[in-house]
């Protein structure tokens, strides 16, 4: 009896590398987990340590090949989508640290240029913010000491990952992350000169950019990791996530709880105009001629809520306690936590917002303040829903959710609530890995169709709306609190 067929996806994620084999006979997948530094030099300044990065992804990789013990047929990678670096191609080294997509110290930069928004929204579909990398790079290249030379490499994780999986054979990205730049065209699929000239990005530095499902490299012999396994699949994590959940249908969406919150909504193959307060983006290029887009609304900080209350304040000692800590109250008590740590991304896209707890009186406990968390989260997702309905003109009809967070049926509860739609919860919650290995499976014939990876999809619990009648009171208190906190930081 022959083994089944085995894709690895690497799942390079904020705080952390994921390696996973998936079976294409649906067994059991085995994984590996590994996190890396967050380092903060500066308040709104976040940075990775690259060589860091590239280690984990070594260890777990390596860690779930010898699991696997059998044939690699493909891997496929999926990454934080905007987190910027640069190196030199001839000696692999890194020009200091990463930029990480949470990093704020571009604001003003992307202030100064608010007369070039509409050459940027007609382009690439996004906002000037400093989320994007394009002008991060700008960054690196005037303030980071990185020379512009021939051997100069500007790129993503996934472009990272995979020039030192193939020892530098294959410098590439694909075209779900190009769009996230603010350098790439997603109506021509190509880098834009305009936009390159406009942030300084020398054209030659950046990654030749190649479909999202097939093959882009071979693996070179490295420790634990055989030479040779065909590198088929990229994908930024929220246009894979969306892969993984089957979402192929016009109008189909999901949200991701992770340590920020990301919802898509297929928008088909036709390429829509600018759409206030959302982002078009490409979701796939499946190597066909056709590329599928994305309307998507991006929440900087969800899970990473969670996490301040575990790290920073201390109200929970574990993340897997903000559910029942959550629960042993009503009601929020009226207090309303706005989690503007980074700012403010869709629908309000403020860099100046920052965070705030509002309504405390002396009664308020951990329990509350860890509650009005928890439906932080709900209300930054009906917040982009509802901007994402008017511009798309269509209703949801439901919402397929996943990441961790996804595990809190407080909170999917919460959702379905506030969104008035049932709420889908899948077996499978690592939708953004399983994306990432369907993409690359596709391309080596394991999954042979789109239908084959719909039919993969198991659900695990709907959540339908069950109405309390003070969704609406607690929304517009929700409202008035996000008013409070922009601009905060501006001087």
């Amino acid at each position: 009896m022959s083994n089944p067929a085995v894709v690895i996806a690497i799942d390079a994620g904020t705080t952390g590398i994921r390696s996973r084999a998936v079976f294409a006979d649906g067994r059991p997948s085995v994984s590996a987990y590994q996190e890396f530094t967050q380092y903060f030099p500066t308040p709104g300044w976040v940075e990775h340590d690259a060589i860091e990065i590239w280690n984990a992804v070594l260890t777990t990789l390596s860690s779930v090949i010898a699991q696997v013990n059998a044939p690699i047929t493909a891997i496929g990678i999926t990454n934080q989508r905007e987190t910027v670096l640069a190196w030199d191609k001839t000696t692999g080294k890194p020009y200091g640290k990463a930029i990480v997509w949470q990093d704020r110290r571009t604001a003003d930069r992307c202030g100064e240029l608010a007369s070039e928004l509409p050459l940027v929204r007609k382009k690439t579909g996004l906002v000037l913010d400093p989320y994007f990398s394009g002008s991060k790079m700008e960054w690196l290249l005037v303030h980071g000491n990185v020379p512009v030379s021939a051997n100069l490499a500007l790129g993503t994780i996934d472009s990272w990952i995979i020039w030192n999986l193939t020892h530098g054979a294959s410098f590439v990205t694909d075209a779900s992350n190009a769009s996230r730049t603010m350098l790439f065209d997603i109506t021509t699929m190509q880098w834009s000169t305009e936009l390159c000239s406009l942030f300084g990005v020398p054209m030659h530095a950046l990654p030749a950019v190649v479909p999202s499902s097939g093959r882009a490299g071979l693996t070179a012999l490295a420790s634990g990791i055989p030479a040779g396994i065909p590198i088929s699949g990229i994908a930024g994590d929220q246009q894979a996530a969306l892969f993984g959940q089957a979402c192929f249908q016009t109008g189909s969406s999901k949200n991701t709880y992770g340590t920020g919150s990301f919802v898509l909504m297929n928008v088909g193959t036709t390429c829509p105009p600018p759409t206030e307060g959302m982002l078009t983006t490409v979701a796939w290029d499946l190597g066909t001629g056709e590329t599928t887009y994305a309307l998507e609304g991006a929440i900087f900080v969800t899970g990473s809520a969670i996490q301040w209350l575990r790290d920073g304040i201390n109200i929970i000692d574990h993340a897997s306690q903000i559910g029942p800590l959550a629960e042993s109250v009503p009601n929020t008590g009226g207090v309303v936590v706005v989690p503007a740590f980074t700012g403010l991304g869709s629908p309000w896209w403020d860099p100046y917002a920052r965070g705030a707890i509002l309504g405390i009186t002396r009664g308020t406990t951990r329990a509350h303040i860890a509650r009005a968390v928890v439906e932080s989260i709900a209300y930054q997702t009906r917040d982009v829903v509802d901007a994402m309905s008017s511009a798309a003109g269509v209703s949801l009809a439901d919402m397929r959710v996943d990441g961790g967070a996804a595990v809190m049926n407080l909170l999917l509860q919460l959702q379905a609530n506030q969104l008035a739609v049932n709420v889908l919860r899948p077996r499978e919650l690592e939708t953004t890995a399983m994306g990432a290995a369907y993409l690359a499976g596709l391309a080596e014939g394991v999954w042979p169709s789109l239908q084959s990876v719909t039919d993969a999809w198991q659900l695990d619990q709907q959540f339908a709306p069950a109405h309390s009648g003070t969704e609406s009171s607690d929304y517009e208190l929700w409202k008035r609190a996000v008013r409070r906190s922009l601009q905060w930081a501006r001087d």
